[in-house]
């Protein structure tokens, strides 16, 4: 599989680009969330990964919602356009973590937020990914 490499000045990350769920813009930051659960707070904008993520051979998995998300459609399972939310799933994504602290085991995980499966995005930015996930599928189709 097809792997990105993200080069910085202390470390170098290579992820297959299957494994990428989403990317979330968190000011100078990124969160970049593996299937695997692994969250990776990454010192670049959103706008270093969508330009990087073009130059893949698999660059149409990603789509760019809004300001501040890349998802890989390959994952995503829901678009709520009420809830404004995403939801990602499948077989492939580890389980959420389950405890009576569950804040202790996502920071032993690496799991910040709290919440690996649903990210939210506004109204029209979930209208525009519906659309445009609703034409990839279709064409998939033929």
């Amino acid at each position: 599989m097809e792997r990105f490499a993200l080069v910085f000045s202390r470390y170098l990350l290579r992820i297959a680009v299957d494994e990428i769920v989403y990317v979330k813009a968190d000011a100078n930051y990124s969160d970049l969330v593996l299937i695997n659960g692994v969250k990776y707070k990454i010192p670049s904008q959103l706008t270093y990964f969508e330009i990087n993520l073009r130059t893949m051979k698999h660059a149409h998995w990603f789509i760019r919602v809004g300001r501040s998300l890349i998802v890989n459609y390959q994952h995503i399972q829901i678009i709520n356009l009420n809830n404004r939310t995403i939801t990602f799933g499948g077989k492939h994504l580890v389980n959420k973590p389950r405890t009576t602290n569950p804040h202790a085991l996502l920071q032993e995980n690496g799991i910040i937020d709290g919440d690996l499966y649903t990210v939210t995005a506004s109204f029209e930015a979930l209208s525009l990914l519906k659309e445009r996930v609703e034409s990839i599928l279709e064409t998939e189709r033929t």
